[in-house]
């Protein structure tokens, strides 16, 4: 009896090997989502942040405002500006209504003078002043009339910085990019921020990328879009396993990641590989996972 358990041993080893090895994952890696740093696009205090950590956040909403008041003090300030170079039009206008009727005043004095000088009773003398009145009137009337362009200049000018005043008050809202949770807060209502400075920082969870590395050899056997195995950590004995999908295969070879396993693999080239996996709340950004390849059907 003992030989035949002393000969079943090294056998059920064997068996259990290969099982071991039929189910050894094909790639190894960590869970990551796209991370966006949400900025500050002004400098000032921020009246207020409804932002906190673990927070869900829709897409598009306001959750914060910088201080606006001296950029609102200075849009009220080139809207005056504005106004005060637009009533000069109205002054320009008067000016031409001036030197029309006065026009007017030297066309009928030259009819009078045309008349007379069919009779003999008025001079070329007459006339050729009649006519130089005539032409410095038209000649002051353009001079009035071009400095509208000069007007409509400075007004179009006033109108651009009202425009880029309202550009900064609108960067000015802190607007929440996408629809995500909060990891990280960098800042505090009544803080004083600057342009470029982070205030929080969001993901969307409800899915997770599984970064791996696969050897060139394991390359044929795994293309963009098809399906995997994905496991991750259940209890210290167990996995739990859901499907995820190919979703990026780098170009490029480059050595193992120092996180692989063994030494032997650590200096393999290998292609970083993404599988999308949905997310049920269990998975964390930086969890370890793993993959293997589902038989074809």
């Amino acid at each position: 009896m003992k030989r035949v358990l002393l000969f079943a041993l090294p056998v059920y080893l064997l068996i259990s090997s290969c099982n071991g090895d039929k189910d050894k994952p094909d790639a190894y890696g960590t869970f990551e989502a796209t991370e966006v740093t949400v900025s500050s696009q002004a400098n000032g205090k921020i009246l207020f942040l409804k932002v906190e950590e673990g927070q869900v956040l829709d897409s598009n909403v306001l959750v914060g405002i910088v201080d606006t008041l001296d950029m609102d003090l200075r849009k009220s300030q080139t809207r005056e500006q504005q106004l005060a170079t637009s009533t000069k039009r109205d002054d320009l206008a008067a000016q031409i209504a001036v030197q029309e009727q006065n026009k007017t005043n030297i066309l009928v004095e030259k009819a009078r003078v045309e008349r007379l000088l069919k009779d003999g009773a008025a001079t070329t003398k007459q006339m050729d002043d009649i006519m130089a009145s005539l032409n410095l009137a038209d000649k002051q009337i353009a001079s009035v009339k071009s400095q509208y362009a000069s007007l409509d200049a400075q007004v179009s000018t006033f109108n651009k910085q009202i425009d880029q005043i309202n550009n900064s008050i609108a960067d000015a809202h802190i607007i929440n990019p996408i629809k995500g949770t909060v990891l990280t807060k960098y800042a505090e209502p009544d803080e004083v921020t600057t342009f470029g400075k982070p205030v929080y920082k969001i993901a969307d969870l409800t899915s997770l990328d599984l970064r791996v590395y696969v050897s060139g050899t394991q390359l044929p056997y795994i293309k963009i879009g098809q399906k995997v195995e994905v496991r991750y950590d259940k209890d210290e004995k167990t996995n739990n396993s859901v499907e995820g999908i190919v979703i990026w295969i780098s170009e490029t070879a480059e050595f193992t990641p120092k996180t692989i396993q063994t030494k032997e693999e650590r200096v393999n080239l290998v292609y970083a590989t993404k599988v999308r996996v949905k997310n049920d709340g269990t998975l964390k950004i930086g969890m370890p996972g793993e993959i293997r390849f589902m038989p074809s059907k």
